[in-house]
C-alpha cells in the first residue's frame, strides 16, 4: 500500500512533457493509403487529419495516435491525391429541345434521339444538341444533312460538334439560315461542300449563322441541367475548374450588361447566374473560377468587377476565351503552313492583329488577367506577340496571362519571349487522344508528331499547366495522352513531347492552382489548405498506362466535405 501511494504521488510530480498529450479534435481522419501529396518534393504518405475543411496534419501511421475525428475512413491501400484542377473547361446545360448526341456511339442512335425530341416538340420546332464525334461514331464519319433529314424532315435540327469548332444542320435548318449552294464562306467560317457543290450541312466556325435562329431557352429552364453538369465534375475528381466561357451580358446596362439581357443559350452561362447557383448551392460543387469573354471597351468599362473579384468558391479570372483562330474540330486553328491537302488554306482568325491589340491593352488596363484562345503555331505567335508589346509599354509583375490551348509548338524564339514575359499556357494533352483523327487528316511531319507539345515549352521554362476543354472532360484522359502520347486507336505521336506521371499529376493540381493565385489555398495535400482531395481506386504511379484510361475516382472531398462517392461508403 505505502508503495502504491509513493507511487502515485510520483506521477503526480511528473511535468507534462513527460506525460502523453492527449489527441487532438479533426473532423476527418483519413488513414491507411498511399497519400500523393504533390509537395515540392512529391512526398508520399500514408494519413491525413482534417479539421475545419481545412488539411491539420499529414503523416504515418502516428497521425491514428496524434488525431481523433468523428469519421475515419480506411483507404485501404488506396491513394489519396490533391483534386483535379481543371483551367480550363467548358460545361454545357440541356435545353428542353436538346438531345445528347454525346452519348451515342453510332450516326443511327444519333438519328433515334433527333427523330424522338422531333416527335415530342412537333412539327417546325427546333432540335438541337452538342458534343457529337465522328471518332467515336461507329460509321467513323461526320454526320451530314442528309442523314439529319431522315431523321426529322419536318424540323430544324442542329447539331454542334464536341469542342464547339463545327456543327451539322439539316436542309430545313440550313434554308431558314439562308444556306444554300450559291452561299460564300463567311467571314471566319466555312461551309463544307460535296462534290455537286451542295452544302453537306457541316458549317466550321460560323456555327452561329444557324444557332441564332433557334428560339432560346430560359436561364431557369437551363440551370437544373448546369447544376448536374457541375456536380458531375466531381464524379471526374475535378473540385477546382475554370469555366472557360462565361458573359457579362446579362448585368445592369449600366454595369457592362446589354439591353435585354443575354446568357439563354447553353453555351455561354453568366457570372450573374453563377453566382446565384453558387448562393444556393456552393458547398456541394466544384470551386470555380470564371474566364470572362472580351465585351467590348465600353462595356468592360462600365463593369465594376476584374481578376480576383469574388470568393474561394467562385472568383472572377481571365478576359478569355475570346479565341483568336479556330480549331482542329473546325479545323480551322490558324497555321503558318498549309494544311495537308488543302493548298492555300491556313485555318482562320476572327479577329484583326489591331483589334487583339485592342482587346489585351483595354483589358489589362483595367486590371484583368488574359487568356486568350490560340491553337495554330501562327495564332500562337500572333497572341504572344500582342501581349509582348502591351507588356512593354504597360509592365505587369506576376500578371501569370495565358494563352489558352498552345496545341502546335510556335517557334523556339515565341516560347523564349512568353517565358521573359512571364507567359503562361493551359494546355490539353486529352486533344491528343480525341483529336488523333483530325490531326492524321490535315496535319504532316513534325507538326503533326509535336501536336500537343508539353516537353519543349516546359523545358524551355514556359509555365504549363493541364486541362481538358472539353473533349473529354476527364483529367485520367489527360494523364494518359501526355505520359503516352497516344491517339484513341493506339497511334503514338512522338515521344519527345511526353512527361513524366509525376509532371502530368503536378500540373493538373499544384501548378493549375497557381494559375488562379491559389498555390497557397490548394493543389497538394499539406497542412494548411483546402481538404480538397480524391481517392482513386488504382495508383496513377504504378498501374500499366493503359489502365489510367479506367481508373476510377472512389470518393471526392472539397474541404473536407464528402462530396461525391461512388462506393457508397
Amino acid at each position: 500500500m505505502k508503495t502504491a501511494r509513493l507511487l502515485a504521488l510520483a506521477l503526480a510530480v511528473l511535468p507534462l512533457s513527460a506525460m502523453a498529450a492527449p489527441a487532438q479534435q479533426a473532423d476527418l481522419l483519413l488513414v491507411n493509403g498511399k497519400v500523393l501529396t504533390v509537395d515540392k518534393d512529391f512526398t508520399v504518405r500514408s494519413a491525413v487529419a482534417v479539421k475545419d475543411g481545412k488539411i491539420a496534419a499529414v503523416g504515418g501511421p502516428e497521425i491514428a495516435k496524434a488525431w481523433t475525428a468523428p469519421r475515419t475512413v480506411d483507404l485501404k491501400g488506396r491513394t489519396l491525391m490533391p483534386g483535379f484542377i481543371d483551367a480550363h473547361l467548358h460545361l454545357t446545360s440541356v435545353s428542353p429541345r436538346s438531345v445528347e448526341p454525346a452519348k451515342a456511339r453510332s450516326i443511327a442512335e444519333i438519328g433515334a434521339m433527333v427523330s424522338a425530341k422531333a416527335k415530342a416538340l412537333g412539327p417546325g420546332e427546333w432540335v438541337i444538341g452538342s458534343g457529337w464525334d465522328e471518332a467515336l461514331l461507329a460509321e467513323k464519319r461526320n454526320p451530314t444533312r442528309a442523314d439529319l433529314d431522315a431523321m426529322a424532315p419536318d424540323n430544324p435540327v442542329v447539331l454542334v460538334r464536341a469542342g464547339a469548332h463545327s456543327a451539322v444542320a439539316n436542309s430545313l435548318a440550313l434554308k431558314l439560315a439562308g444556306i444554300d449552294r450559291n452561299t460564300p464562306d463567311p467571314a471566319g467560317g466555312l461551309i463544307e461542300r460535296g462534290t455537286d457543290g451542295e452544302p453537306s450541312g457541316i458549317v466550321r466556325e460560323r456555327t452561329d449563322l444557324i444557332l441564332k435562329l433557334v428560339p432560346p431557352s430560359t436561364p431557369a429552364q437551363m440551370r437544373p441541367s448546369y447544376v448536374k453538369s457541375l456536380k458531375d465534375l466531381l464524379g471526374l475528381g475535378i473540385t477546382s475548374f475554370m469555366e472557360a466561357w462565361t458573359t457579362i451580358d446579362d448585368e445592369p446596362v449600366e454595369l457592362g450588361g446589354i439591353p435585354g439581357g443575354g446568357g439563354n443559350g447553353a453555351r455561354a452561362h453568366t457570372f450573374k447566374q453563377l453566382r446565384s447557383i453558387y448562393a444556393e448551392e456552393g458547398e456541394s460543387l466544384p470551386r470555380a473560377t470564371l474566364y470572362i469573354m472580351y465585351p467590348g471597351a465600353e462595356r468592360l468599362k462600365k463593369f465594376p468587377y476584374h481578376t480576383g473579384y469574388g470568393d474561394d468558391r467562385l472568383k472572377l479570372g481571365p478576359i478569355g476565351e475570346s479565341a483568336y483562330d479556330g480549331g482542329f474540330t473546325g479545323p480551322t486553328a490558324r497555321t503558318s503552313q498549309d494544311y495537308k491537302g488543302q493548298p492555300g488554306f491556313r485555318g482562320t482568325t476572327f479577329m484583326s492583329e489591331s483589334a487583339l491589340h485592342e482587346m489585351v491593352a483595354t483589358s489589362a488596363s483595367l486590371g484583368w488577367q488574359l487568356g486568350i484562345h490560340a491553337i495554330g503555331d501562327e495564332a500562337i505567335n500572333t497572341v504572344a506577340a500582342a501581349y509582348h508589346d502591351v507588356l512593354a509599354t504597360r509592365p505587369k509583375s506576376d500578371h501569370r496571362w495565358f494563352l489558352s490551348h498552345f496545341t502546335m509548338l510556335p517557334t523556339e524564339q515565341t516560347m523564349k519571349t512568353m517565358v521573359a514575359d512571364g507567359v503562361w499556357t493551359t494546355a490539353q494533352p486529352n486533344f491528343t487522344y480525341n483529336l488523333e483523327g483530325r490531326y492524321l487528316q490535315v496535319l504532316d511531319g513534325e507538326r503533326l508528331d509535336r501536336i500537343n507539345p508539353m516537353a519543349t515549352p516546359i523545358n524551355l521554362g514556359v509555365n504549363v499547366v493541364m486541362s481538358s476543354d472539353n473533349l473529354p472532360i476527364g483529367p485520367m484522359v489527360g494523364l494518359y495522352a501526355a505520359v503516352t502520347r497516344k491517339g484513341l486507336t493506339g497511334h503514338q505521336f512522338s515521344l519527345k513531347e511526353a512527361i513524366t506521371r509525376e509532371e502530368a499529376i503536378r500540373l493538373y493540381t499544384a501548378k493549375a492552382a497557381a494559375l488562379a493565385w491559389d498555390e497557397g489555398k490548394k493543389g497538394s495535400i499539406e497542412p494548411g489548405k483546402f481538404a480538397d482531395m480524391i481517392v482513386l481506386d488504382h495508383d496513377p504511379l504504378a498501374v500499366p498506362a493503359e489502365q489510367l484510361l479506367t481508373t476510377k475516382v472512389d470518393m471526392t472531398f472539397v474541404g473536407g466535405k464528402l462530396v461525391w462517392n461512388r462506393m457508397g461508403e
